[in-house]
């Protein structure tokens, strides 16, 4: 679509949904932060293209049947000048009908392997999985497991029975092929579930070297405190859940996070301290207080920050709004934010992927500030940006 950049001096209008409320508020809470100190930081210096920038946000309340109607809105009442994805791959997903019929430019945050069948290819990732998003997010914990001396031999498989799910266990059965791992137990659990006890007692009985798990927020609190109360002893335990990165799981788990190995996209590392980003979480932190929402943003502010320097560095360089030029100049160039240098390659995913796996240890205390530094959040793989070596196997203590 294009604009004419050069006859009005309307603010430019960025629309998205975000799932304000539901499962994953906690993040998106977090990510709407990021994008308005984004919006506060482009236009101290003028706004894109002489204009200011004015971001337009709706609830979908964690509900993909409202995620299409609300794009619609976006386009056809509120008339916005672009659009970009809200978080995740349920949200993006159910956009991405929209966005191809009206051919739209669209940069979405979190959204695990949402192009990799529809191959639209105006649609770039912000998440690091890289070209093969779906076996990148669990790779380096099926590699770490395959590393250990003796190796494990068996994996038992959980996940929330929900779209995000989906991918990762695909992923995560992929690996246990590529690392030599038997899949013992692969079952689902239903969103609804608080007593994860049950289900931990029927891993329990296959005595599954490895647990491999894919869940929600407060699901991972439930079931963090189940394996902590049975006896069951994986060899190594996490890969994929979404909730040990958030500030208030941290503060709520505490020492219970001792051992676990889980996923991560930006962490406290001098080696991943890119430009800039120091800044941005220095004002992300000092807000985050007054806002009451994630007091540490490691998870999410980095990404949804790069997300909208991405749209930014477009705009700029082609001195444009026209969908079909900004896509041209994604496909073709790199950018330099606060997630470092980001090229996209095919389906619009990264060139090069950036997920680490991050293992807690020496964790005593509930304190937030306990989580500030990469103390107690070691991380383990790749070798690239390791701070620490994996310790093995796990073992539930307060010092590990």
């Amino acid at each position: 679509m294009i604009q004419s950049n050069e006859t009005t001096n309307a603010p430019i209008r960025i629309g998205y949904s975000l799932s304000l409320s539901g499962p994953v508020a906690e993040n998106t809470k977090a990510v709407m932060l990021a994008h308005s100190i984004w919006e506060e930081d482009i236009n101290s210096k003028g706004g894109l293209l002489g204009r200011k920038v004015e971001l337009v946000c709706y609830n979908d309340n964690g509900d993909p049947s409202q995620v299409s109607l609300i794009y619609t809105k976006l386009l056809d009442e509120d008339k916005v000048d672009l659009v970009i994805g809200g978080y995740g791959t349920n949200t993006i997903a159910a956009s991405m009908p929209v966005i191809i019929a009206r051919k739209r430019f669209l940069v979405g945050l979190m959204g695990l392997g949402v192009n990799l069948n529809l191959k639209y290819p105006n649609y770039f990732a912000m998440i690091p999985t890289g070209p093969k998003p779906n076996s990148t997010l669990t790779e380096g914990f099926f590699a770490l497991a395959a590393s250990q001396s003796p190796k494990p031999l068996t994996v038992a498989i959980l996940s929330a029975d929900a779209e995000f799910s989906k991918n990762p266990v695909i992923g995560a059965r992929e690996n246990a092929e590529k690392y030599g791992f038997q899949i013992v137990y692969e079952e689902t659990y239903p969103l609804s579930t608080e007593d994860f006890t049950p289900i931990i007692d029927q891993v329990k009985v296959t005595n599954a070297d490895l647990f491999f798990i894919c869940s929600y927020l407060n699901d991972s609190i439930g079931l963090v405190r189940a394996i902590h109360k049975s006896d069951y002893r994986p060899k190594m335990v996490g890969g994929a859940m979404i909730g040990p990165q958030s500030a208030s799981v941290k503060k709520e788990l505490g020492p219970l996070l001792n051992g676990f190995v889980n996923y991560e996209y930006w962490v406290p590392v001098p080696k991943m301290n890119f430009p800039g980003v120091a800044d941005m979480l220095a004002k992300y932190q000092a807000k985050a207080l007054e806002k009451n929402v994630d007091a540490l943003g490691y998870y999410m502010a980095p990404l949804a920050y790069a997300q909208m320097q991405i749209l930014e560095q477009a705009v700029l360089a082609t001195a444009s709004l026209d969908d079909a030029a900004l896509s041209a100049y994604c496909r073709a160039n790199a950018f330099e934010t606060v997630m470092g240098n980001i090229r996209f390659g095919k389906g619009g995913e990264w060139a090069e992927p950036r997920v680490v796996q991050v293992q807690f240890q020496n964790i005593d205390n509930n304190e937030i500030e306990t989580f500030r530094d990469s103390r107690v959040q070691v991380v383990v793989e790749p070798s690239a940006y390791a701070s620490g070596p994996l310790i093995y196997p796990y073992a539930p203590k307060l010092k590990i």
